[in-house]
Formats: structure tokens, C-alpha cells, sequence
């Protein structure tokens, strides 16, 4: 669980990050020696001439032209309560995890606060066609429930199932044997989940999936990066009709396009041009190339 949030932080926070380097300008002092001392200028012409340094300029733009035109659409509230679904979902960890990745509350803050505020970026610059549902449709299916006993070895998987198939309860038998303690306690109940999930082991969503009717359970143990599973289907409803479902397929699709580089591309290409961006320095002229073209950013 953990590796998931540290990749989420370090994905955010290369595209995101916000530091204060480009626009330090004049002679004042940033560090003194004994070999004499470093100016800003001094710290400014290095700053610029790296890769990390026209990245810093690059994103302090972005985020810059994101929070003029949408800012408005992003409330304190919206972070508030993304941050607090990690922090409590990473529980004592969390603090742990930021500061392994050198962040502070409010620099996670600020990268949730651009996250949300990208996502606004894409709804508002790129419109989901009929063509766009058909396909995600084709691969659609709706979430499903389950239940699960979690064991460490494959022989005790094996020994749940065979209890299973002489009629003992699920229930009872996920809170004698179960590793897992968010739901066997529970019977083992987890939360629906669909055949897209990130959080759900990919082995796991494929042997739930197979399972056709309520109180079916798997007769093999599963085995996924957890232990080895016994699953259990609760509830799995029919697939339906496409109109059915427009708003989910819809939101399937925005975050399918946010980890899309060819998508997110040509948005941000769109949120600078709007922002109409005047480049000062002509050592920094091509900051923005990958987005727009030099004449357009040189003026």
C-alpha cells in the first residue's frame, strides 16, 4: 500500500513541484564560505542552464496558468478531503511516507491541490464523444462485492476450501483464518470494486470475476502478492445498457486520459496558450517546447 501513495507523491511532485529558483535575480548572498560566497546571479545562471532548473520554470508555469483559469473550480475543502482519505487511509505510516519523500503537509497539500486542478484542466479542454462510451463500454463491467479469507500459506487455502465444501460457515472460517484484519472480522467482506481497479490485486479481480452467481467461492486458492486467497461473490450485477452507466464510463475514461502523456500533452498545450506566455530570458526561450512552439513562447 505504501509503495502506491510514494509512487502517487513522486509522480505529482516531478510533474508539479513548485520551488523558488526561476525569477531570483541580483547580487544578494545565498551562501558564504571560506573561498568567498555565491550570489543569486551566480545561483540563477547555474539554475538555468540545468535540466532540473528548466523543469522548476516549466512547472512554476503550469501550475501558475492552471490556477488562474481554473483555481476557482478547486475549494480548500475538495484538498482537505483528498488528503485526509490518504492520511487515513496510510494511517501511522503517513507522516513516515512524506517525509521519506522529503515533503512537508503543505507541499503534499499544494500537489493534491494541482492534481485536482488538472483534472478540471482536462474535463474542460478535452469532451468525451459517443465513440469515446462505445469503447469503454466494450471492456465495461460493473463493480462487483466479495468476500475473502487471506492466508499466508497455500496448503491453509486449501484446507478453508475443503471446509467450505463440508458446509461450514465463510463467515466463521474468515475470522478464524483470515491475515486480513479489515474484513475478517467482517466475514471477510470487502469493498465493490470494478474490473479497472488499481487497489485490487490483478490476479484477484480475474478469479472474482469468474465467480457467476452469489455465495459461488472459488474452489482453488488464488494466489496474489498478499498470500493466497478464497474468494467469495457477494453480489454481481448485470452488465446492463450503456445509458445506464454514461456517468461512470465517462469518469473511467478522464482518469484513463490523466495517465495518458499524449492526452495530458496536448491539454496543457491548450491551458498555455490561454495563459498567452511571454518568455524573458532567451536562454530559457525553449522551457516550453514540448508544449508549444518557441515563436509562441519567445515574444
Amino acid at each position: 500500500m505504501n509503495k502506491r501513495l510514494t509512487k502517487w507523491i513522486l509522480a505529482i511532485a516531478g510533474l508539479f513541484m513548485v520551488t523558488v529558483v526561476a525569477g531570483c535575480s541580483g547580487n544578494k548572498t545565498v551562501a558564504t564560505l571560506k573561498g568567498g560566497r555565491i550570489t543569486q546571479d551566480e545561483y540563477y545562471k547555474e539554475m538555468k542552464s540545468s535540466s532540473s532548473g528548466k523543469q522548476t520554470l516549466q512547472t512554476m508555469i503550469i501550475t501558475k496558468a492552471l490556477e488562474d483559469q481554473y483555481g476557482k473550480d478547486v475549494s480548500t475543502k475538495q484538498v482537505d478531503n483528498e488528503y485526509n482519505k490518504y492520511k487515513s487511509q496510510y494511517g501511522s505510516s503517513f507522516s513516515q511516507i512524506l517525509q521519506q519523500n522529503g515533503m512537508t503537509t503543505a507541499q503534499f497539500k499544494k500537489n493534491i491541490r494541482t492534481n485536482l486542478l488538472t483534472k478540471v484542466a482536462l474535463r474542460k479542454n478535452k469532451t468525451v464523444t459517443n465513440k469515446d462510451l462505445k469503447k469503454e463500454w466494450k471492456s465495461y463491467q460493473p463493480k462487483i462485492q466479495v468476500a475473502q479469507i487471506l492466508v499466508s500459506k497455500k496448503s491453509t487455502a486449501e484446507e478453508v476450501i475443503t471446509k467450505l465444501q463440508n458446509g461450514e460457515d465463510f463467515s466463521k472460517l474468515a475470522k478464524e483464518y483470515s491475515t486480513d484484519s479489515a474484513t475478517k472480522n467482517k466475514g471477510g467482506k470487502m469493498a465493490a470494486f470494478d474490473n479497472d481497479s488499481t487497489s485490487v490485486d490483478t490476479d484477484f479481480k480475474t478469479a472474482a470475476y469468474k465467480l457467476d452467481k452469489a455465495g459461488d467461492y472459488t474452489d482453488t486458492p488464488v494466489k496474489t502478492s498478499y498470500g493466497y486467497s478464497v474468494i467469495k461473490l457477494i453480489s454481481k450485477p448485470s452488465k446492463g445498457k450503456m445509458s445506464d452507466h454514461t456517468a461512470e464510463l465517462k469518469s473511467k475514461l478522464y482518469a484513463s486520459w490523466m495517465q495518458d502523456s499524449t492526452v495530458m500533452q496536448s491539454v496543457v498545450s491548450k491551458v498555455l496558450k490561454k495563459a498567452d506566455v511571454s518568455i524573458k530570458d532567451s536562454d530559457l526561450k525553449d522551457v516550453l517546447s514540448g508544449y508549444v512552439s518557441s515563436s509562441s513562447s519567445k515574444k
